[in-house]
C-alpha cells in the first residue's frame, strides 16, 4: 500500500527537471533577444520567438507552483522553490518586455552597446543553465555553484558599465536633435539592464538555497 501511495505522489526529482527546463527557456529567450538586437528585417521574427519562449516559461512556472501545493516532500524549502522559480520567470519576462518595446516603436537598428548587452544576457543565461543541474546535489557541487553565481554577479557589474556607456552615446547622438529616439533608446537600455539584474536575482536565490543546505 505504501509503495503504491509513493508511486502516485509527485517525485522530488521532477522539480529539478523543471528547473533545468526553465533554465533552457532562458537560454532560448536570450539567444532570440540577442538575434533581435542585430536588427534588420528579421527583427519581428525574433520578437515573436522571445514571446514564444516566455510563454513556455510561464507554463513551467505554473507547473512548479502546482507541484509545490501537492507535494508533501520537496527538495528544499517551498518558499525557496517559489522564489527561485519566480526569479527565473522574471528574467524572461523582462526579455519579453524588451522585445515588446522594440516592436511597439518598430525598431530595426540598435546601438553597439545594446548588442553587447545582448551578449551579456546570453552569457548569464548560459551560466544559469549550467547551475540548474548542479542543484540536484548541492553539497557536492557547492564550489561550482558559488563560482557560477559569482560570474553572474561580475557580468551584472559589466552590464552597468555598458548601460552607462550606451546612455552617454545615445545622448551624444540623439539627446539634443531627436528627443523621441533618445526616449526610445533609453527605454530599451533600461529593459536590457533589468534583464541582467533579474539574472543576478536568480544567482542570489541559488546562493541563498545553497547557504541553507551546507
Amino acid at each position: 500500500m505504501l509503495s503504491w501511495f509513493q508511486a502516485i505522489m509527485p517525485q522530488e526529482g521532477r522539480f529539478f527537471d523543471l528547473f533545468e527546463a526553465h533554465a533552457q527557456t532562458l537560454c532560448q529567450g536570450a539567444e532570440s533577444l540577442h538575434l533581435l538586437l542585430q536588427g534588420g528585417p528579421a527583427t519581428p521574427e525574433h520578437c515573436a520567438a522571445v514571446a514564444a519562449h516566455e510563454a513556455r516559461a510561464d507554463e513551467i512556472t505554473r507547473e512548479v507552483m502546482q507541484m509545490v501545493r501537492r507535494t508533501f516532500i520537496t527538495p528544499f524549502d517551498r518558499s525557496d522553490i517559489i522564489d527561485l522559480t519566480n526569479s527565473m520567470d522574471d528574467a524572461i519576462d523582462q526579455m519579453h518586455k524588451t522585445a515588446k518595446v522594440t516592436a511597439l516603436f518598430d525598431q530595426r537598428e540598435f546601438q553597439p552597446q545594446m548588442m553587447e548587452l545582448g551578449k551579456v544576457i546570453v552569457a548569464t543565461a548560459g551560466l544559469t543553465a549550467q547551475a540548474a543541474p548542479l542543484l540536484r546535489s548541492m553539497k557536492a557541487n557547492a564550489d561550482k555553484l558559488n563560482g557560477l553565481t559569482e560570474q553572474i554577479t561580475q557580468l551584472e557589474e559589466a552590464s552597468d558599465q555598458l548601460y552607462d556607456a550606451g546612455i552617454a552615446a545615445l545622448y551624444r547622438t540623439a539627446g539634443k536633435t531627436d528627443p523621441m529616439a533618445y526616449i526610445v533608446g533609453a527605454e530599451i537600455y533600461d529593459h536590457l539592464e533589468k534583464v541582467v539584474d533579474r539574472f543576478e536575482d536568480v544567482a542570489n536565490r541559488i546562493s541563498s538555497v545553497l547557504i541553507e543546505h551546507l
